[in-house]
């Protein structure tokens, strides 16, 4: 009787160890990736590094750190803001009353008031997210356009209350410039913008850390829930209003929080932080940098603060001047140039900046992969 011998079979390869592998490597590195931003901002204001055409002077000089101060803030905000639309799935137009509450709440306490401003600042927190609880309250009685609508509308309220000078408080059209006599002296001045610098920091790291701390917690994902499907949150037997209402007071708290320090680096409110404009604003820096990710809204709120500012100084240069009018008239329009590097940015990156590392890595992964041709 023949044998029949099966055929033989290659031995598959040795496994790599996964300490070994480089994906594993780079696992074991990303989390620390965020520390080299956070350096970087740490020794900007140690930094006589001039940047023609970027910024107006050194790094460490007062105009610079206000503008990059002014960004930083803004990077919180539209973080704080991404925990509404980006990781709730909630559109909410009115997000700009509670940052002006901060701003206007910290300026009428200090200015009017008389209070020291640590007893202004935690009572206009404190009153920020009194009032985000009480408003969300009613507002997320209803979903979807009606609830955009609804908060807009209380930020219109806003608005008109602020306009109309109510009480004799806001300053009105004008405005209400800070009265600095009331402030520590380490905020007050043009030498002392490096300290208004390390606080819009701080504040950018706070948020960050609470918003990573709660999407990464059981209420973060149930949160993910609420955008994805939020019946079938009801259907697991969890009320989808008291979690959306945590979410909602806390992003208004947030931005209370942004807008102290917006007040202490701008040294004063104006009407225009109470429009809708800015809700809008916020949700193009989210939309920019790509919502519902780790680094998104930041990086958009970043890029979106310093264009806004920047292209003013564009708008108004020689270079613009000298070119045909059919191109430095619309150049000389922020709004103009800004909204064609959203649209720009919205085609080619539908997921926001946010996605560009990871386009790149499969454009790269797929270059290496693909046969040589003969």
């Amino acid at each position: 009787m023949t044998e029949v011998k099966s055929p033989e079979v290659p031995a598959p390869p040795a496994a790599v160890p996964a300490e070994l592998t480089p994906g594993d490597r780079w696992g074991r590195v990303r989390p620390f990736l965020p520390l080299i931003p956070l350096l970087v901002a740490l020794a900007l204001p140690y930094s006589k590094l001039e940047l023609p055409g970027i910024f107006e002077g050194p790094l460490n000089s007062p105009g610079t750190l206000q503008l990059l101060a002014v960004c930083l803030v803004f990077g919180g905000l539209a973080a704080g803001y991404d925990l509404l639309f980006g990781r709730t799935g909630m559109l909410s137009f009115g997000h700009a009353l509670y940052f002006a509450a901060g701003v206007y709440g910290t300026d009428i306490l200090v200015t009017r008031a008389g209070l020291p401003l640590w007893q202004a600042a935690l009572f206009t927190i404190t009153g920020g997210t009194i009032l985000a609880a009480l408003l969300g309250a009613v507002a997320l009685r209803t979903v979807g356009i009606a609830f955009a609508m609804v908060t807009l509308a209380f930020a219109q309220v806003g608005a008109i209350l602020v306009a109309r000078d109510f009480g004799g408080l806001t300053g009105g059209e004008e405005g209400l410039p800070l009265d600095v006599s009331g402030l520590p002296e380490g905020l007050v001045g043009v030498t002392n913008t490096v300290n208004l610098y390390w606080l819009a920091l701080a504040y950018l790291v706070v948020v960050v850390f609470v918003v990573h701390r709660v999407s990464g917690s059981p209420t973060g994902r149930v949160l993910a829930g609420l955008r994805d499907d939020e019946r079938r949150i009801g259907v697991l037997g969890l009320d989808p209003y008291r979690f959306k209402l945590v979410a909602f007071t806390l992003a208004g708290g947030l931005a209370a929080a942004g807008g102290v320090v917006y007040c202490l680096i701008v040294g004063g409110a104006s009407p225009h932080i109470t429009s809708s404009e800015l809700t809008l604003s916020l949700l193009v820096m989210v939309v920019l940098g790509g919502p519902g990710t780790r680094w998104g809204p930041v990086i958009g709120g970043i890029l979106y603060m310093y264009l806004d500012h920047r292209l003013v100084a564009f708008g108004t240069s020689d270079a613009v001047d000298a070119l045909p009018a059919f191109l430095s008239r619309p150049l000389s329009q922020p709004l103009f140039v800004l909204g064609t590097v959203f649209i720009l940015a919205v085609y080619f990156f539908p997921g926001g900046l946010a996605s560009l590392a990871p386009r790149l890595t499969l454009l790269r992964n797929s270059l290496r992969t693909r046969p040589r041709e003969r």
